[in-house]
């Protein structure tokens, strides 16, 4: 059964002055532009058992000293997405060697968002020039895949650059919306990203950008934690507090099961 986990969040913009939120990390001004944004869900945790299979987050926002001309001809854009934590990504490719599949050539990449959901109002080539999204990382295609140590000639870094965000695509980890990103009331608008059903635990990141015909005008930026509940998360915890003594109660285990299951299913 799929699982729904809708959040509603009701909020007021609090009105400060721009000055004061320059020294917040979680926010980026373009002070060319007056206009703020603001964004909020209901919960800054998520807990998930063994069962998720997925999820919708409604995330809601407000652009504050919005000019209604400009809403009324669409001069707003609005992106939003769910990043998960960054982590190294290794990607390895394999060759036929005397007929054993071996893998024959690897490339490490600097850490990168373990997952991405993103929306927006309209697909990114109609909302700012491809290096300025690039420059903020907006867009599965304008991850930054660096690679790290050796990597030869480098002639093969694009081709696992590819790979590798096809492999997260694939995998449900990566994914888009083009139009995920609604105006419901003037200024207010609604956005909806998803939570895979294999997201990775830790701290995500919802992160809301503006842009006003083209050019930047705000970032905001708020935690949500995922973490697994029940057994599940009594497993998680040991096994990533006590790797050695979690890897050897689980040989353990397992030869035990199988000395059992020969009993069992032995033949007299």
């Amino acid at each position: 059964m799929r699982a729904a986990v809708p959040f509603i969040a009701a909020f007021l913009l609090s009105g400060l002055p721009a000055a004061a939120q320059l020294f917040d990390p979680t926010v980026t001004i373009n002070d060319k532009f007056s206009e703020r944004i603001d964004i909020g869900i209901s919960t800054n945790e998520i807990a998930i058992s063994s069962d998720f299979s997925g999820a919708d987050i409604t995330v809601f926002g407000a652009i504050d000293g919005a000019d209604e001309l400009l809403l009324a001809t669409f001069a707003y854009d609005i992106v939003v997405s769910l990043e998960g934590p960054r982590i190294s990504t290794t990607v390895r490719r394999k060759e036929r060697v005397a007929g054993i599949w071996i893998n024959r050539h690897s490339i490490r990449f600097e850490p990168i968002p373990a997952s991405y959901s993103m929306s927006s109002t309209r697909p990114l080539e109609g909302i700012a020039p491809m290096m300025e999204l690039a420059s903020r990382d907006i867009g599965i295609n304008n991850i930054r895949l660096v690679p790290t140590g050796g990597i030869g000639d480098g002639s093969r870094v694009a081709e696992f650059r590819e790979a590798l965000r096809r492999i997260k695509q694939t995998g449900g980890l990566y994914q888009r919306d083009p139009t995920g990103v609604r105006f419901i009331s003037k200024a207010l608008f609604r956005a909806s990203v998803r939570l895979p059903a294999n997201i990775p635990v830790g701290l995500h990141e919802v992160r809301a950008v503006l842009y006003k015909n083209g050019e930047f005008v705000m970032e905001k930026v708020i935690p949500l934690r995922v973490v697994k509940t029940g057994l599940e998360q009594l497993i998680f915890n040991y096994a990533h507090s006590y790797g050695l003594a979690y890897g050897v109660f689980a040989v353990f285990l397992a030869a035990v099961t199988g000395w059992l299951s020969s009993l069992i299913f032995r033949k007299d």
